[in-house]
């Protein structure tokens, strides 16, 4: 089973998210019109909820810090994530990310 908002790519794993920021608590809210929906605790400005976005995804995927990219969408609510170098399917994507 693949979710709509995450696909595997050549390289890796390729996410479409939807930010909320300045919420109470960083967390997952579910999916959303093909997208993951995410609150994040930090501020939308220079850049610090795109960071808590990073930290967070890599955190709650086991990946190294490093692996993980906004390939569009910096300045957007809704983003593209890429996850370099990673065996994670879609469905252990889901299965990790998914409340």
């Amino acid at each position: 089973m693949n979710p709509a908002w995450c696909s595997a790519v050549e390289a890796g794993l390729r996410l479409t998210v939807q930010i909320t920021p300045n919420a109470k608590k960083t967390e997952v809210i579910g999916v959303l019109d093909g997208a993951l929906k995410l609150r994040l605790q930090a501020q939308p400005i220079e850049g610090k909820a795109n960071e808590a976005l990073i930290k967070f995804l890599a955190k709650a995927l086991g990946q190294p810090r490093s692996a993980v990219r906004i390939s569009h969408g910096l300045t957007s609510k809704t983003k593209r994530i890429e996850i370099a170098g990673t065996s994670l399917t879609p469905a252990d994507a889901a299965r990790l990310l998914l409340p």
